[in-house]
């Protein structure tokens, strides 16, 4: 896929899940850049502004959109890379959320084959109370992806 290719779905996708990307063309287009040339790399579009570390599962955090945009966003108007903004962005630097390889790997759990079992979600599941969309994040969305219902329509699910 082209960059521009990929740049349009990045957009609709934001704007359908109520997000905004940065309004610097060039920059986006260089992220943009960035995650395709990941996708050759690794097989994920993991964040270009980030180290991809060990295994391809011990990555999947960070493909885009990460896990932890929404946790940037709300604290900070803006993600890690500055990919995804909001309106009320702030010109602070965005400090790194992620855990280093060490401390995620020490999460997952072996069995006694010492095979990686599935541990627990590491986040809460939170479901829309209009269309049933669930999320696993520290925080909703702000907007539903599905219905466009706002973040207080949101519950606790598990």
């Amino acid at each position: 896929m082209d960059v521009q290719k990929r740049l349009e779905k990045l957009r609709r996708d934001a704007a359908a899940g109520g997000y905004k990307l940065n309004s610097d063309e060039d920059f986006v287009a260089d992220l943009t850049a960035g995650l395709l040339a990941n996708q050759e790399r690794y097989g994920i579009e993991s964040c270009p502004c980030r180290l991809f570390t060990g295994e391809k599962e011990d990555n999947m955090d960070i493909v885009c959109p990460c896990v932890y945009r929404d946790d940037d966003l709300a604290e900070y108007g803006a993600c890690f890379c500055a990919l995804y903004v909001t309106d009320e962005a702030q010109n602070k630097q965005v400090p790194e959320r992620r855990p280093s390889l060490e401390e995620r790997r020490k999460e997952a759990k072996t069995d006694e084959a010492g095979e990686k079992a599935p541990a627990a979600l590491p986040y809460p599941v939170y479901r829309c109370s209009v269309c049933g969309y669930l999320c696993a994040n520290n925080n909703p969305p702000r907007i539903c992806p599905i219905c466009k219902a706002g973040s207080e329509r949101f519950e606790r699910f598990m």
